[in-house]
């Protein structure tokens, strides 16, 4: 496995992935928006293939926020989420980061909580889909 870091634009393979999972697979329709543009984005291949991706971004005043965090469905419960929050946290560190806030997916709230997260907020909705708000300190 490797991962690679793309900075203030979305690689192909990260778009490609995100595509497959939040708009075919979930449903979503505004997947792409203005953040991704200043935004780092990460992604881990398996050889070539792309199999999870996730981007973060500066929220200002140390904290910065990730999301887009995607596995490939066949790829999912061998920990690549957990790796991309891993290596987001190093990079954020290095950036002078002291917290990460994620808008979680109710039903993926579990996955953050096991990565350090808590809520931190009440349940909203995106795009009619129930959203926790949480965070973690670095």
């Amino acid at each position: 496995m490797t991962v690679k870091t793309y900075k203030n634009a979305v690689p192909k393979e990260a778009a490609g992935l995100r595509e497959e999972i939040f708009v075919q697979e979930q449903g979503f329709t505004d997947e792409f928006d203005e953040y991704d543009s200043k935004a780092v984005h990460l992604v881990i291949f398996d050889g070539e293939e792309p199999v999870a991706t996730l981007r973060f971004y500066d929220e200002g005043g140390g904290s910065y926020h990730i999301g887009r965090v995607a596995v490939k469905k066949d790829r999912r419960g061998e920990g690549l989420g957990r790796l991309l929050i891993d290596e987001a946290v190093k990079e954020i560190k290095l950036l002078g980061g002291s917290a990460l806030t994620v808008g979680a997916q109710e039903d993926k709230a579990g996955f953050y909580s096991r990565c350090g997260f808590a809520q931190s907020g009440e349940r909203y909705f995106e795009q009619n889909y129930p959203h926790i708000p949480m965070k973690k300190d670095i």
